[in-house]
């Protein structure tokens, strides 16, 4: 049985060439280290980032009708982050499977967001090459059908903060105000909770690696959870 066999299960996907497979979990550093030509996963990332580019594209022009310009290239940019990646190869368990040099084994690569959003994409690649654009179209989609259920018009929010103002002061003169609860990690890489609260009543949390991004993140999910309530 082969050694990639139990991630093909876990991919839902199964490679008629195997070695590309192989070929989208080579780390670069393979080839740095060894100082002879290895062929690794660069190359693939490259075509696996415009398939997905394409695809979700595509999905989300034909899934909301009313998002312009704008809010589309807003809402694919939320799919596409490096963060979103790295977090789709980790339920892949795609770390396991990565073939690194010693050096990047032991400086922890394995768990890198960025070697594995470039292994997810790397992926990506390798799947269009092996089984064409409705193999890699298939197997973006369902990888991504909980993320699109998160997008909504919401999406189109340019100033949320704004908006909910203007909602709650339709029904009440309060204002509704904004209080940062915690500030967590190191002094250049800080993360900001906020709530945001109306009468004395807490509406919704955020977070973000600035107050502001913060009450602006809380203030987003106060307007979705109020729009859910008013449907």
């Amino acid at each position: 049985m082969s050694e990639l066999s139990a991630l093909q299960k876990k991919l839902g996907y199964q490679f008629r060439d195997e070695n590309l497979l192989r070929l989208a979990l080579t780390h670069p550093s393979l080839a740095h280290e060894s100082g002879v030509p290895t062929p690794h996963n660069q190359r693939l990332e490259f075509l696996g980032d415009a398939v997905l580019q394409l695809v979700l594209t595509q999905k989300l022009y034909e899934k909301f009708p009313s998002f312009d310009e704008g809010v589309l290239t807003k809402s694919r940019a939320k799919l596409v982050n490096r963060n979103t990646l790295a977090e789709h190869g980790r339920t892949l368990e795609l770390g396991a499977h990565l073939i690194l040099s010693r050096g990047e084994e032991t400086s922890g690569g394995r768990e890198r967001a960025s070697t594995l959003a470039d292994a997810y994409e790397a992926l990506l690649g390798a799947i269009f090459l092996d089984g064409g654009f409705d193999a890699a179209s298939e197997f973006i989609l369902r990888e991504f059908e909980n993320d699109f259920g998160a997008l909504s018009e919401i999406s189109g929010i340019e100033n949320p903060k704004g908006e909910l103002q203007e909602l709650l002061q339709s029904r009440s003169p309060l204002a509704p105000e904004y209080k940062t609860v915690s500030a967590t990690g190191p002094d250049h890489d800080r993360e900001f909770e906020c709530i945001v609260q109306h009468e004395g009543v807490e509406l919704a949390r955020g977070r973000g690696k600035s107050k502001k991004a913060a009450e602006s993140d809380a203030a987003l999910a106060a307007l979705k959870k109020l729009r859910e309530e008013k449907n």
